[in-house]
């Protein structure tokens, strides 16, 4: 079997995501091209698992402080080049086209009449699950961005929906460092996040940002994004501090890390993420950039851990066996096999 497996790489928890699922489909002897798009390619990082991976523009969205910028993400979308693109490549010698919400290859399968498989969180919105907000365009977006065939929806529990959990790497926990917390707030002003975390000297906060910043206070470490050094300093952590992405969340309780989520304003999914946090009594919340917030989820020792199973060898066979509408007995018996625990010290 040869699959195009194209994956949006605005953020890296899709990239995570891709190469969980990269493993599980070598593994099975599967021939794969993977494609990326949403950022310029010397952005991307730890790369060797796609082997010769292909790059091209795609569509992402604006963000300045914690925000996403509606009016400027619609100026520096590239229409014509996207469109160019869609149309150069080829699909024809592949079996199945999976899409990681990545639009380029999407449309293309569409174009081209070609089977495609959505995997990721955002395939969960067609479903009934929570939201903070309702927003008919941003609804809209979801539903066109990466059209699929087929799909499958992912999130920390099913809603009684058709929803599987996350594909994740299924790491053990270590034991946590006290006062150990790691930041990732990738659209926020990194000087505002220094600032902000300054005067909790008691606490030793690794900061990853994506472009290089300095810290003066000895208590607030800062790295360059990295995928190994980010999982060691994740590993034995007490925390994280991070926007509502899905896939960091989705690391951190498998690992039974605490959280504090700060959603990115303007961007529904991450909103949504959010208040389903919330709801299932998995994480913390502030909507901006807090001190009293921070202060208190600092002093808090309730975490959540989850044991979730292989999934992205579950969706493998899956795909092996055929791409079998999922009925009700099989996502159920996926889901027996998830543990939560709460923790509190």
């Amino acid at each position: 079997m040869k699959i195009f497996y194209g994956v949006q790489g605005t953020g890296n928890g899709h990239i995570t995501r891709a190469r969980v699922m990269a493993k599980a489909l070598y593994a099975a002897g599967i021939d794969i091209t993977f494609q990326f798009s949403g950022r310029p390619a010397d952005k991307y990082f730890d790369m060797d698992i796609f082997g010769d991976y292909q790059v091209r523009t795609g569509l992402t969205f604006n963000t300045s402080k914690g925000q996403v910028n509606l009016l400027k993400t619609i100026y520096e979308a590239k229409a014509a080049e996207f469109i160019k693109d869609i149309n150069s490549l080829d699909l024809s010698a592949y079996d199945l086209v999976i899409s990681d919400f990545e639009p380029v290859t999407s449309w293309a399968a569409k174009k081209q009449k070609k089977m495609t498989l959505g995997i990721g969180h955002q395939y969960a919105f067609k479903y009934k699950i929570p939201r903070q907000t309702t927003d008919p365009v941003a609804e809209q977006v979801l539903k066109y961005f990466a059209p699929a065939n087929k799909s499958i929806g992912l999130h920390w529990h099913h809603f009684g929906q058709p929803i599987l959990p996350p594909i994740i790497e299924t790491e053990l926990p270590q034991p946590a460092i006290k006062n150990k917390i790691v930041v990732y707030l990738p659209f926020e002003d990194p000087q505002d996040v220094i600032d902000l975390l300054t005067p909790f000297k008691d606490f030793t906060f690794h900061v990853y940002a994506p472009e290089p910043v300095i810290s003066k206070a000895n208590h607030i470490l800062c790295y360059p994004l990295s995928r190994d050094g980010f999982q060691k300093s994740l590993l034995d952590c007490e925390g994280i501090i991070s926007n509502s992405g899905f896939e960091l969340a989705s690391e951190a309780l498998q690992l039974g890390k605490k959280i504090l989520a700060k959603p990115t304003h303007g961007q529904m999914e991450q909103l949504a993420n959010g208040a389903a946090l919330v709801q299932l009594g998995y994480g913390h919340l502030m909507n901006n950039l807090d001190a009293a917030v921070i202060e208190q989820w600092l002093h808090s020792h309730h975490a959540v851990h989850i044991t979730y199973p292989n999934i992205a060898k579950v969706v493998v066979q899956w795909i092996q066996d055929g791409m079998p509408d999922m009925d009700s007995n099989f996502i159920e018996s996926v889901w027996d096999t998830v543990n939560v625990a709460h923790i509190k010290d």
